[in-house]
């Protein structure tokens, strides 16, 4: 039997799979856009509890918004898109495919929402709107960092 393959050397790189690709430092960066899909979801449900529990929170009243609806209508909004935001984050740390895309999707639709509801809420919707777009941001540029 002849040995076909070559010897090596200490100074080779390791063996890899090539079936997997090897993660780069952006991993983190895919990590931090899952956690921060977390904290957003449990945003928007306390968002979302708070308008449908105390309508006189907000500084504004529901005429005084950018697209017009009762409070209660909002708090249901916020609570529908803080649960499936709550999802696509567990699914981006446990690197779904899926997860990067509806995270994405939903990225989108909390800022626009939190956009509308910026009258009522300024500076929790503000903050809001700047995390989805660094979540936006690290999944269209480094997604596919996180998969196994």
């Amino acid at each position: 039997m002849t040995d076909t393959e070559s010897k090596r050397s200490y100074d080779d790189p390791p063996y890899s799979s090539p079936a997997r690709p090897q993660s780069t430092g952006w991993v983190g960066m895919v990590v931090f856009a899952g956690v921060m899909l977390l904290m957003l979801g449990g945003f928007q449900i306390v968002e979302g509890l708070v308008a449908l529990f105390r309508d006189d929170f907000f500084v504004t009243t529901d005429a005084g918004l950018i697209i017009p609806m009762d409070f209660s209508a909002w708090g249901w909004t916020h609570l529908i898109i803080g649960a499936v935001t709550l999802g696509a984050g567990f699914g981006i740390l446990y690197g779904q495919t899926w997860a990067r895309v509806v995270g994405v999707i939903i990225a989108v639709l909390s800022a626009l929402a939190n956009l509308a509801f910026l009258p009522a809420y300024p500076i929790w919707s503000t903050i809001v709107i700047a995390l989805d777009v660094l979540v936006i941001y690290a999944l269209t540029v480094h997604g596919r960092e996180v998969r196994y």
